[in-house]
């Protein structure tokens, strides 16, 4: 073999040497790309996959909801039903000849109270001589306090406030001390 012909192949065995190198890195940069692209698509998966689950939740809890409040309307109507039959049977104890009628309405009130509470309906407790708080009492008017301690009290009941679930459906109406 000549000088010439062992420094071709020298040569070409450096130029091969390099192309197997250039062939591993540019395997290696294809697999790099690979590996992240994986793990950005693992991501997105993982984002979308949350995401879902969290819509499931939310209108799992917004049937729940709307189920729960779905009567609000119909209580609303049937309220002054409530505060009409407890007036009448104010009305009924102070005739002591009517005793028959006021157990009758007072069933009837009764049973009323007891369906309407099975659907979710409760009464807001509110007494005379509690503190008003304007988050939970309606005020419709002020009136002089009748001794000093009622001032900021409640005086009178004028409505009483209801509840269908946790939700306020209507507050107490009341007459506080000024």
């Amino acid at each position: 073999m000549s000088k010439k012909e062992k420094k071709e192949d020298i040569e070409n065995e450096e130029v091969g040497t390099s192309q197997t190198e250039t062939t591993e890195v540019e395997e290696q940069t294809v697999e790099e790309k690979l590996q992240s692209q994986l793990q950005q698509e693992k991501d997105k998966f993982l984002r979308l996959f949350a995401e879902f689950e969290n819509y499931k939740k939310r209108t799992s809890r917004e049937r729940i909801e709307l189920f729960s409040t779905a009567s609000e309307d119909v209580m609303k109507t049937l309220l002054p039903v409530l505060d009409d039959f407890e007036r009448a049977l104010s009305h009924i104890d102070e005739d002591k000849e009517a005793e028959e009628l006021r157990k009758g309405v007072l069933l009837i009130y009764q049973k009323m109270v007891n369906t309407l509470e099975l659907k979710g309906l409760k009464s807001i407790k509110t007494e005379k001589g509690d503190v008003f708080n304007a988050d939970d009492h309606e005020a419709i008017t002020q009136i002089p306090a009748p001794t000093e301690d009622m001032k900021g009290k409640i005086i009178d009941i004028i409505e009483k406030g209801y509840k269908l679930g946790d939700k306020v459906i209507r507050f107490p109406k009341v007459v506080i001390g000024q």
